[in-house]
């Protein structure tokens, strides 16, 4: 592989290490680097270290409500919701925190068949959803790469009486240049991989065997991903590999290098935490383990540092935790996810990935969180309209992009009112419409109320 082609992403543990030897909690410097994250313009090293300090309550409060003021500027009140779909459990590599390792023989493996992932996709999208991560192990059938291919093939051909997949993102192992070439032509939006730790000790330790175990091969794969026209590229850190604060700090040099070079970095950033899975004592033990009060301070550090970069948290936390994200800065979200292949149709679980915390079902969560006064949004306008990476950030920088995205998120809700939800969400969420839109100024306001009132008369996929 030429580093002078691919690059190469350099993590530096003692800058790291420094930032994070100074353990004194200093309140008017605090205080300064909260102020400064009001400018939106994200924060440094220094400042994001400053934050993790936080020990008081009075401090930690004047964090999350910072982060609930960036989070309301910059995205209102839309949360975007999706469903993974897991195609296969298939995986080469000898991950220890993982129910998909090639050395558990407690799991059942499978890969769906072009039929089982139609008849996957079709459930989801009778759910209500537009939007589906693909996720894979990191092994494939015989045709190899062209398997997944195929499966992004099959999910965007499937259709169902009120709805299609509009958007397909995908977590798949790292590919050559090529093969992100071929992924790109197959209409991807975003291309998800995590580093799951930066820690390059703890990254070894946690990675057995198989082509994972090679840190430098996975951390460039969004250099490649990239160079082969994938503008839009999601990170993420399993937390509880090692200290939390590292890995933010770590991340964030990532996605620095990602900004130097290609002037856009990554378009969202996940915070899983480890959760029990089959066959993994690990799981259950997690090395360093992210406390609930550290995870919400993760989240609105996360949130100040980065404003404008999605924040994806999935169905591993619990209902609770997800609602007190939400306003920490958590803009996208999961919703009636299932981590095995087939387990929409089957609801087997003995093939999970991990286990999950929130079981409860799209239109349930739906009802919720539009009861919290957000709105769920199932837009995928941008993607579809080229306002993605970099184009994207300009937008979302002076303010402008949400203007698309509400009234767009809108329309999405309303769509899903009409088709998919039970009676007490629909009731609630078409108060939660009719409430917003009366609030809007008055030029967003006629769009707004224009856009809704075509989806109530009968169109579809009406966006701005």
């Amino acid at each position: 592989m030429s580093d002078e082609l691919y690059g190469t992403v350099t993590i530096d543990e003692d800058a790291i290490q420094n930032a994070l030897d100074h353990s004194s909690e200093d309140h008017a410097h605090i205080r300064e680097v909260l102020a400064k994250a009001l400018e939106l313009k994200g924060l440094n090293a220094d400042d994001v270290a400053a934050l993790m300090r936080i020990q008081s309550q009075e401090l930690e409060e004047e964090l999350f409500e910072t982060a609930r003021k960036a989070k309301m500027e910059i995205y209102g009140r839309r949360l975007v919701l999706f469903a993974p779909l897991y195609v296969s459990n298939l995986c080469a590599n000898d991950c220890t925190y993982c129910a998909f390792r090639s050395k558990n023989k407690a799991v059942k493996r499978r890969a769906l068949s072009q039929e089982e992932v139609a008849e996957e996709t079709r459930i989801i999208i009778n759910q209500g959803h537009k939007r589906i991560l693909l996720v894979a192990g990191e092994s494939y059938p015989r045709e190899g790469i062209e398997y997944a291919f195929k499966c992004i093939d099959t999910i965007y051909n499937t259709k169902s009486e009120w709805g299609e997949v509009r958007r397909i993102n995908v977590n798949l192992a790292p590919l050559t240049l090529d093969e992100f070439q071929g992924l790109k032509d197959r209409r991807i939006g975003t291309y998800q991989l995590f580093q799951e730790t930066y820690h390059r000790d703890t990254y070894s330790k946690v990675h057995l065997s198989g082509k994972k175990r090679d840190f430098d091969w996975r951390i460039t794969a969004m250099d490649r991903a990239m160079l082969a026209g994938i503008d839009d590229v999601g990170i993420g850190v399993l937390f509880g590999l090692y200290d939390w604060r590292f890995e933010l700090l770590a991340l964030l040099q990532h996605n620095t290098h990602l900004e130097e070079r290609f002037g856009v970095g990554c378009h969202t950033i996940s915070v899983p935490r480890i959760e029990p899975a089959v066959g993994s004592d690990l799981s259950e033990h997690p090395p360093v383990p992210v406390s609930d009060k550290d995870f919400r301070k993760l989240i609105a550090i996360l949130r100040l540092t980065v404003p404008y970069t999605g924040i994806i948290l999935s169905t591993r936390e619990n209902p609770e935790m997800r609602r007190e994200a939400l306003a920490l800065g958590v803009s996208q979200i999961s919703a009636g996810s299932r981590t095995n292949p087939g387990g929409y149709h089957e609801e087997s679980y003995d093939m999970s990935q991990f286990s999950l915390g929130d079981h409860r079902s799209l239109d349930e969560v739906v009802e919720d969180i539009a009861h919290l006064g957000y709105i769920p949004s199932f837009c995928t306008g941008c993607y579809r309209l080229g306002r993605t990476g970099k184009d994207f950030m300009d937008l979302a920088k002076p303010g402008l992009i949400k203007h698309y995205c509400e009234i767009n998120a809108l329309s999405t809700f309303a769509e899903f009112l009409e088709h998919f939800a039970s009676p007490a969400t629909q009731e609630v969420g078409n108060e939660l419409i009719d409430r917003i839109i009366e609030e809007q100024p008055p030029t967003r306001k006629e769009r707004a109320s224009t856009v809704v009132r075509k989806v109530r008369a009968g169109d579809r996929d009406v966006y701005v």
